[in-house]
């Protein structure tokens, strides 16, 4: 019997350590043969104690390799030339890849049969392989990192008294029945991958930049900051019908949390790219990245029909009561305008779902004057006839006689002082304006 190294044939004079890497190559790739008290040059230097040495390569399978490779190798004693070796023969197997368990699913730890060697993995090759075994639901996949933490996850279950360990992991998805972590459990990690990219503009468009910001972390971690980066620019305006106040924010709260939700729950994750926040002084921007799920047309949507893009994800936030039942997001946004005159937008593409919603507040900044020196005259004798009735005016009772936003009002007011018009007095809630003397 002749033996001779190639891309199916592998020869090991004694059991070493690397014989994991080559096994872990041909499980990978299409299988192969192992033949142990063979040298390299082919050589049969035999085994003294073959039935030690099959024992030696089980118990290094079962205890190093990732998942369970056992069921596919099958050990024969072979006699040759007078001498005992073991041959080793490794299948294909079902649950690729497979990988060293101290090294996890990275090139390091993952090997795959390359001419007569067996080399480390791409990332590539790895996601190709983790594609084939466990199909196209992302979030199901195992995931390339493996050493994860759940800091943050962790006080969100713990908030809500609802247990958060290794069996519940399981029960929701977060990680495989052998405790390895799938791509869910990457998402709810403080190791998430993707990220939240939110920006300010002034105006209407995104000529100018006021501020920007990446959120990285768990979903759970991004979820609120995000929510705290659009509230703290949520202003209120305030208005009055005779002697009742009126206090009205840019954004209905309602809306700016459906809208995030759906950004975090129904995003395609198997795009790496960021999504996207923006807000303009007339509306926010809800980019998300991936389309309507097939089969779903924006009508659908709109009328609340959904159908989850990530299922166990969804879950999860339905355990912790952060979404209600499937397709209420979109419906709750729209009623959350009801009665305003302005209505939220929803933009498709085949790879991303925008939702936009108007800010309230903007029409009555649009209202402002084009500062032309017969408009500003004209203002300006407003004021004055009502300073003059009154005594005094405040800067809220002029907004609502010329019907203008706060910064307009504060601009004619402080041009009204400069002018020797009126003169402003008191401080703080007590400030007002009087006519000059």
């Amino acid at each position: 019997m002749t033996f001779q190294e190639s891309e199916t044939v592998e020869l090991k004079a004694i059991v070493v350590e690397d014989i994991k890497k080559e096994i872990i190559a041909f499980a990978n790739c299409e299988g192969g043969k192992l033949y142990i008290g063979v040298q390299d040059d082919g050589t049969v230097s035999g085994l003294d104690d073959p039935d030690s040495a099959s024992l030696q390569v089980s118990n290094m399978i079962r205890d190093a390799i990732k998942p369970d490779l056992t069921m596919f190798l099958h050990y024969e004693t072979l006699t040759v030339d007078g001498k005992k070796i073991v041959a080793v023969d490794i299948q294909q197997g079902t649950e690729r890849p497979y990988y060293i368990a101290k090294k996890g699913l990275r090139p390091e730890g993952v090997y795959v049969r390359q001419g007569y060697s067996s080399v480390p993995a791409t990332n590539t090759a790895i996601r190709h392989m983790i594609k084939e075994t466990d199909g196209d639901r992302f979030e199901e996949m195992r995931s390339l990192e493996q050493n994860l933490t759940f800091e943050r996850a962790g006080k969100e279950f713990a908030e809500r008294n609802i247990k958060f360990g290794q069996a519940q992991m399981k029960t929701l998805g977060i990680m495989t029945q052998d405790g390895v972590y799938t791509n869910l459990g990457l998402l709810l990690s403080d190791q998430c991958v993707h990220t939240i990219k939110a920006a300010v503009f002034e105006g209407t468009n995104q000529n100018q930049f006021k501020d920007r910001k990446e959120f990285t972390g768990s979903l759970f971690q991004q979820m609120d900051d995000v929510y705290d980066f659009i509230d703290f620019r949520n202003q209120t305006h305030s208005s009055f019908e005779k002697l009742r106040r009126i206090d009205r924010r840019d954004y209905p709260e309602v809306a700016v949390r459906e809208a995030l939700l759906n950004l975090l729950v129904h995003r395609e994750y198997s795009f790496r790219a960021s999504t996207f926040i923006s807000i303009y002084t007339d509306r926010i921007e809800f980019t998300s990245i991936g389309g309507l799920v097939s089969g779903v047309t924006l009508k659908d949507v709109t009328m609340g029909i959904s159908v989850c893009r990530n299922v166990k994800l969804a879950n999860v936030f339905y355990r912790l009561e952060l979404i209600e039942a499937y397709g209420t997001g979109i419906l709750k946004i729209m009623d959350a305008y009801e009665g305003t005159g302005l209505t939220p937008q929803i933009e498709t593409s085949d790879n991303a779902f925008k939702i936009i919603l108007p800010n309230l507040n903007a029409e009555t900044e649009q209202k402002e004057p084009d500062n032309t020196d017969s408009k500003s005259s004209t203002e300006e004798e407003k004021v004055i006839a009502l300073a003059k009735e009154r005594g005094f005016v405040t800067r809220k009772e002029v907004e609502i006689l010329l019907g203008i936003g706060q910064t307009t009002c504060g601009r004619l007011l402080k041009q009204m002082i400069e002018n020797g018009l009126i003169v402003q007095e008191g401080k703080g809630k007590n400030t007002h304006y009087c006519l000059s003397k």
